[in-house]
């Protein structure tokens, strides 16, 4: 089952034209990697799918609504940025009440069951201007989960996270995945895309130049390291990492 659809996608900034035609789809159940060198697209990708900037041509769809006209899509996306920024005199605790009163839908067996995953109750009632940064994402993480989405965009997740935290968070990725949730993620690090992604598409210059398995990926270039096929694409398409 298709969730989110991506159809002739364009936006300029000024004279800059950053995304120049993406059609893209996710599907249920699918972890799907948007990779590419800065200066790609990525980020207004991400933020056209949040409702965060408006396209100039094209539409969006997430679980058949169309994102421009229906805002009520959001209700089922979890977001997780790569650098959360949080009210510093809240607690995370706090924080997710608020969030929860406006939002509605939390899950709290699924708050106490993130909490103990990211070992996360010590930290619950001390101020976020307080937390270490590690801990800041991995509060980013339980807002991002506890409302049971059916879509999951991640950007960056594992960046600031210790190597417990970071796999702990990577196996809650894979666990959705198998409960059906769609995943969108970026990221740098290409050995975790390889470890977590079913697809990847690669953007390069506001367009899709690569959109397939890992595995065929590679094959397209002759390599058996993805990181050496995408750099490969990359010098081909002159595009800068």
């Amino acid at each position: 089952m298709e969730t989110v659809r991506i159809e002739a996608l364009r936006k300029s900034f000024g004279r800059l034209e950053v995304l120049k035609g993406i059609d893209l789809s996710v599907r249920e159940g699918e972890i799907t990697a948007v990779l590419g060198p800065n200066a790609s697209g990525k980020t207004t990708l991400i933020k056209s799918l949040l409702g965060l900037v408006l396209p100039d041509e094209g539409r969006i769809l997430v679980l058949g609504r169309e994102i421009k006209s229906d805002c009520g899509y959001r209700e089922s996306v979890g977001y997780m940025p790569q650098e959360p920024s949080f009210p510093e005199n809240l607690t995370p605790g706090g924080l997710l009440e608020f969030i929860s009163n406006i939002r509605g839908g939390v899950s709290r067996e699924e708050v106490g069951r993130l909490v103990e995953i990211f070992k996360l109750a010590d930290f619950m009632d001390k101020p976020i201007g307080s937390l270490s940064g590690g801990t800041k994402q991995k509060i980013s993480a339980l807002l991002a989960l506890s409302f049971l989405p059916k879509v999951l965009i991640l950007d960056e997740p594992t960046v600031g996270l210790d190597p417990i935290a970071s796999s702990r968070l990577k196996e809650e990725i894979l666990s959705q995945r198998e409960r059906g949730v769609s995943v969108i993620l970026t990221s740098h690090i290409i050995s975790e895309v390889e470890e977590l992604a079913d697809r990847v598409v690669l953007l390069i210059d506001g367009r899709v130049k690569a959109d397939g398995t890992p595995q065929e990926i590679k094959e397209r270039f002759g390599e058996r390291n993805l990181e050496r096929a995408i750099a490969r694409l990359l010098e081909t398409e002159g595009g800068k990492a």
